[in-house]
């Protein structure tokens, strides 16, 4: 595994992000300007050499005569002027004025780049370029999962590494994608838009763009503006793989989103009772508690380039999200879980906070982690990562009207599991009594363990 400077970049982050004064700001920036790996040095030094072998060809071509006499003409001026300006004035004073009109000239090129690029901020374009540099060095990080919980996380994980793969479930059929999936045939691109959504640059504004649900017009009522404008680009580019790259390009987006499958995969289900429920929106109304589950068609192939981004990952993330509709249904591409289970770096399960109405009332930790090796038949993770302390006592009364709660950390099965338990303060409390995982907190924690424990693995 390649060397990767995390522990000083989670130490940093944050005085990156927000420098000093502005004093202390310009001093520091003259120092970053000069810092290796910017890839503006060289090609600034490359140009000059440029010009200066230009020059050396013409004076070479006109037979050395101009070198002649401007040597003349520049040691006469030299003698005449040192015999007056002592050479131990003269010499330190034609140093500076060569160096003032290289910082006068580099800055002015600097700052017509940032009028075009960065309109009227210096400062910006030498954070850009740090940024940039911090991220590409950044380990290869593979999710997979679906539903809010992934994008959460990668909000979080976007500030440590640029060089992050989603792996998305595209099993969902209600809403806006699922009558989108059943009148024109595309699979359904919710939980992508999310993803794209949480890694572009301009994610907030992005976000509320690609959220925005149409309420009036025939037939746009219900559908949001991210469903449509992918399913546009499936139709242009000729599936949603191609439209998912160049959206992707479109939008700025830190890192790539794949589907776990291009296969119209639907899932199903059977519960406690007997009862087989076939459509992913369908089993979470059930509620009942889910014995096995499954898709058709069954063995879904995966694609190329999720496998080759498992394959290159140096780190793994299972969830958050749903457990048997947004996480399970990428178990269920069984290529998927082979590249998984065959990779040796640190590979982590981030368990849910709260049950889900329908599908996991009344699940503890262990139970989570059973459903999941029930699933793929293999184990798939080292590690799981849950909430230390439980949500405020407004939070869970307002849970429990629908009947669920906290998910309860049974420590002794876990351990029992071979799983490693992390837990740490991970959790969002909401003004409307809702929790989420924190993006930013998660992301810390997660990039924490990963330093601590990627030596382990060869």
């Amino acid at each position: 595994m390649r060397p990767n400077p995390l522990s000083f970049m989670l130490e940093k982050l944050n005085r990156w992000r927000q420098p000093p004064g502005r004093s202390s700001r310009r001093a520091s920036r003259l120092v970053w300007w000069l810092a290796p790996g910017l890839l503006v040095k060289r090609w600034l030094f490359l140009s000059a050499a440029g010009v200066l072998m230009v020059g050396i060809g013409i004076m070479i071509w006109l037979r050395l005569t101009p070198v002649f006499y401007t040597g003349q003409v520049i040691g006469a001026a030299l003698r005449l002027f040192t015999t007056y300006v002592p050479n131990y004035v003269s010499g330190p004073l034609g140093i500076l004025l060569g160096l003032a009109l290289i910082l006068w000239g580099q800055s002015r090129t600097v700052g017509v780049i940032t009028d075009v690029l960065i309109p009227g901020q210096e400062e910006e374009l030498l954070d850009a370029l740090l940024t940039q540099r911090r991220l590409s060095r950044g380990p290869k990080i593979v999710v997979v999962g679906g539903g809010t919980g992934l994008s959460n996380l990668l909000r979080g994980l976007k500030h440590y590494s640029s060089n992050i793969t989603a792996i998305v479930t595209v099993a969902d059929d209600g809403g806006s994608s699922g009558r989108l999936r059943r009148e024109i045939g595309v699979l359904p691109p919710g939980d992508i838009r999310n993803c794209l959504s949480a890694l572009a640059d301009e994610e907030k504004l992005l976000t509320e763009l690609f959220k925005y649900r149409f309420e009036a017009g025939s037939g746009l009522v219900g559908h949001s503006f991210g469903n449509l404008f992918l399913t546009a680009m499936s139709e242009i580019t000729g599936d949603l793989e191609q439209a998912i790259a160049a959206s992707s390009k479109v939008l700025a987006v830190r890192g790539q989103v794949i589907p776990s499958t291009l296969s119209d995969v639907q899932l199903w289900a059977e519960l406690d009772n007997g009862r087989r429920i076939v459509g992913e929106s369908k089993i979470a109304e059930a509620r009942r508690r889910i014995v096995h589950i499954g898709c058709l068609p069954p063995n879904p192939p995966a694609l190329p380039k999720a496998i080759r981004a498992i394959e290159d990952a140096d780190y793994i993330i299972i969830g958050p999200g749903s457990l048997y509709t947004s996480i399970v249904p990428n178990l269920l591409v069984p290529e998927l879980v082979k590249a998984i289970a065959a990779q040796r770096v640190p590979r982590i399960y981030v368990c849910n906070i709260m049950t889900e109405p329908g599908e996991t009332e009344g699940f503890s930790v262990s139970d989570h982690i059973r459903a999941l090796d029930s699933a793929c038949g293999q184990y798939l993770f080292d590690a799981v990562l849950v909430q230390k302390t439980p949500p405020a006592e407004a939070i869970v009364r307002h849970y429990a009207q629908e009947g669920v709660g906290p998910v309860i950390l049974d420590r002794q099965a876990v351990i029992e599991s071979g799983r490693r338990i992390i837990a740490a303060n991970i959790m969002e409390e909401r003004s409307d009594l809702t929790v989420r995982h924190h993006p930013d907190h998660l992301a810390r924690v997660l990039l924490r363990w990963y330093s601590r424990t990627q030596r382990v693995w060869p």
